[in-house]
């Protein structure tokens, strides 16, 4: 869902996602990709785990064409959607979501096929249990497993060998056929049908009268452990999709819209930009918008990952599909459908499960050749078995032996795990991500996450809050600070400055006393009369009195520190000494306040293996601050945005490979610059767009989870190619030189791809690390 299917980009390209259906294993999607990539100008990646195609095609391409070059392959494909579900839409039928007929007709091909395979595998291990006919009673009940439950392989194989291609399903058909069609000669123009008949069951091939030897075992139990692999493996895909889903699915189903004075309830689908919804306690915000009236706590932990509400007034912005936990609001609507946040996190999502790594790219290309290569082993093995005995006259046993062997390479070889290995690992990976407010762009990021050593920060809004607070009153000899703080946010509370807000914010509520005949100068202050006095609050700067100690001690120590003083003025009826001139009556610092969970997040990082560095445009002093508080000891300010992403350059001459954090216009250019560019999602869409990764909410912590998780699910990845690569590498060798029965080749070979599957499903349970 990375994108609508009709999108354009800056190229004149246009970005399609097609539902592919009809695959069956890896091969199938590099059919398709293939097919695909052969039209002039498109380029396409197609996702066996995630069912998709993300398409690259020129503007005089259109989905319909695309669609019939999958259709031509054997497969069948439409459009994506470009909205997230709402609840309605996809509603839970059952633990694995919403309804899904192929799955609910693979678990009943599944069952029956199990029923009937049971009594033949248990008649061929116990010939203790081989009454007179029961080779004919075995007959009977494998022939509907294998032409009927493996009829999904036998489709599959036909379709692609006529198109000339083949596929897992060509293996598996070929080795079930093979081994059915043997039991067939053997029962009626062989011995295997006299009755009476015994023989035992063996692990490994043996070497027997062909002629009197039957396979129905073999061919009714791969059938059945391949279906069992199948069925497990589609729902544990499911199950790795589900965080999407979930994701898709948070939004409200109907909105209650104030129209005229008049509230009336409407589906969300009918919500326009610009309408007022009401939200009671206990409701979701229908979309995303601005508050106009009320005031409440809102629980963000579905879409940002954190736990505790935050409070909204008038003027705030409210997510989308958050919940309202207290108070009754009226939010003005700012965006709707594919627009809001949450459809952008999920498309964002989306995106990053349909790209491949490095690593899966490399697995594609093998598994293009593998499945040729695998006939001409199995073939290879039989015509040298049966050289092996041609020498001394060659034997039905001889015959049987290079048979079962041929047919258990086959079985054995299917390359399912290898094309599972990374995007089930990706799904789940980035899944969980968008549960704990974690956005990864593609599977690229998760390489770049490997290998940084240096992780730079920018300050403002991501060390610290971006707004500034009350940090000290210090009052002159013979007044009290608080009334010098009433006084001042009395003349303060007409100001739209930063540093106004900030006094306002600590001062008691309500004031005491209110203000009257206000005057702003730019850069130098404000003033207004209070209590009948006339009171300055004012840069140090702009001071002509000499200020007492007390008071210029404080002044000192703020700008040393990073911070911003501001002196405040009562004019001579309000001086204890009388002078004409307004008198320095106290002095107000307030500052850019630094994250409670900083501090932690560069601990971690350090724990990591990660060197901080501050990167910021502020003054020196107040870099130097901000960094001995939170544990930075590289720290470089006053730089331009131009000389961030030369500071980033820098670094990478030097062999480093550096992460940036930032959230502000400009930091794009260094977020960009950087190997692994991190935006906080607080900040802009500009610097969002930049970043490789994107954490949700603020919280400087989530930064060092998003770098263990993207860590985490490489290892996965690697550790699923290992297993993969590794089973075929060693189970190959052993069913060719006869060691292996074919059913229980058929069995290792579908428990390979549930091990893959299961494996990257732990990736469910990654857990931030708290620590304060």
């Amino acid at each position: 869902m990375s994108a609508g299917p009709e999108l354009t980009s800056a190229a004149d390209l246009r970005l399609v996602d097609l539902d592919i259906s009809g695959m069956t294993c890896a091969s199938c999607a590099n059919r398709i990709e293939r097919k695909l990539n052969k039209l002039d100008g498109v380029t396409a990646t197609v996702n066996y785990a995630t069912e998709r195609a993300h398409v690259e095609a020129p503007a005089g391409v259109s989905a319909e064409e695309l669609i019939e070059v999958v259709r031509a392959a054997g497969y069948d494909a439409a459009p994506v959607r470009t909205e997230p579900e709402t609840p309605a839409e996809d509603a839970s039928d059952g633990p694995d979501g919403a309804a899904d007929p192929e799955l609910d007709a693979l678990r009943q091909r599944l069952i029956v096929s199990a029923v009937l395979t049971a009594p033949v595998i248990v008649l061929a291990m116990v010939p203790a249990w081989q009454f007179t006919y029961w080779q004919w009673l075995s007959l009977t009940l494998a022939a509907p497993v294998v032409v009927w439950g493996a009829y999904p392989f036998h489709r599959a194989a036909w379709i692609n060998l006529r198109h000339g291609a083949t596929t897992m399903d060509t293996l598996v058909s070929v080795g079930t056929l093979a081994a059915f069609g043997w039991s067939l000669y053997a029962l009626f123009l062989g011995t295997a049908g006299t009755p009476g008949l015994t023989h035992g069951f063996d692990l490994l091939p043996q070497r027997t009268d062909g002629a009197s030897h039957i396979y129905l075992e073999a061919a009714a139990g791969v059938t059945t452990f391949l279906l069992a692999g199948r069925y497990f493996e589609k729902r544990a895909k499911r199950r790795a999709g589900d965080a999407l889903r979930a994701l898709m699915g948070l939004g409200a189903k109907d909105v209650v819209v104030r129209r005229g004075g008049v509230e009336t309830r409407i589906p969300i689908g009918q919500l326009a930009v610009g309408d007022e919804f009401v939200v009671r306690p206990g409701e979701k915000i229908a979309t995303d918008g601005v508050v106009v009236e009320g005031s409440s706590a809102v629980d963000a932990s579905m879409v940002s990952g954190e736990s505790v509400p935050v409070e909204v007034t008038v003027g705030d912005s409210v997510i989308g599909a958050t919940v309202n936990t207290s108070g009754l609001l009226v939010v003005r609507a700012t965006a709707v459908g594919a627009d809001t946040a949450l459809a952008q996190m999920a498309r964002m999502v989306a995106a990053a499960q349909e790209g491949k790594a490095d690593a899966q790219r490399l697995a594609d290309r093998i598994s293009a050749v593998f499945v040729p290569a695998v006939i001409a082993i199995a073939v290879a093995t039989l015509g040298f078995w049966l050289g092996s005995g041609s020498s001394g006259g060659l034997t039905g046993g001889d015959v049987t032996f290079a048979f079962t062997a041929a047919v258990a390479v086959l079985i054995i070889a299917c390359p399912c795990a290898l094309g599972l290995a990374t995007p089930t690992a990706l799904m789940v990976g980035t899944g969980r991500g968008a549960q704990l407010g974690i956005l990864l762009k593609g599977p690229e990021v998760l390489e770049s996450t490997r290998r940084v050593d240096t992780i730079v920060l920018d300050k403002t809004g991501t060390v610290t809050t971006g707004e500034m607070t009350l940090s000290s009153v210090t009052a002159a000899p013979g007044y009290d600070e608080q009334q010098v703080l009433a006084a001042a946010a009395a003349v303060e509370a007409g100001s739209e400055h930063p540093i106004g807000a900030a006094i306002v914010a600590g001062a008691p509520n309500p004031l005491p006393e209110k203000a009257t005949d206000f005057v702003a100068e730019q850069g130098v202050g404000m003033s207004g009369t209070v209590g009948g006095r006339r009171v300055s609050v004012v840069s140090p700067s702009k001071v002509e009195a000499d200020l007492p100690d007390v008071l210029a001690d404080a002044v000192a120590a703020a700008e040393s520190g990073g911070a911003t003083a501001v002196v405040v003025l009562a004019d001579e009826t309000g001086a204890p000494d009388g002078k004409a001139l307004p008198a320095p009556v106290g002095v107000i610092v307030v500052a850019d306040r630094i994250k409670e969970t900083s501090a932690a997040a560069i601990a971690e990082f350090r724990r990591l293996g990660l060197t901080p560095m501050l990167l910021t445009g502020d003054n020196e002093g107040a870099a130097r601050a901000v960094a001995a508080e939170v544990g930075i000891d590289d720290v470089t300010a006053g730089v331009s945005p131009q000389r961030k992403l030369e500071v980033i350059a820098e670094l990478q001459s030097r062999g480093h490979v550096v992460a940036m954090v930032g959230d502000g216009i400009n930091d794009a250019a260094a977020l960009a610059q950087a190997d692994l560019g991190l935006a906080m999602g607080t900040g802009t869409d500009v610097a969002m767009a930049a970043g490789d990764l994107t954490v949700v909410s603020g919280d400087l912590r989530v930064v060092a989870d998003a770098i263990r998780l993207a860590r985490r699910t490489l290892g996965t990845i690697k550790g699923n190619l290992f297993w993969a690569f590794g089973y075929n590498v060693a189970a190959i060798p052993l069913a060719a030189a006869g060691m292996l029965n074919p059913m229980i080749a058929g069995a290792a070979m579908a428990l390979s791809s549930v091990f893959v599957v299961g494996n990257s499903l732990r990736l469910r349970r990654f857990a931030p690390r708290r620590q304060n």
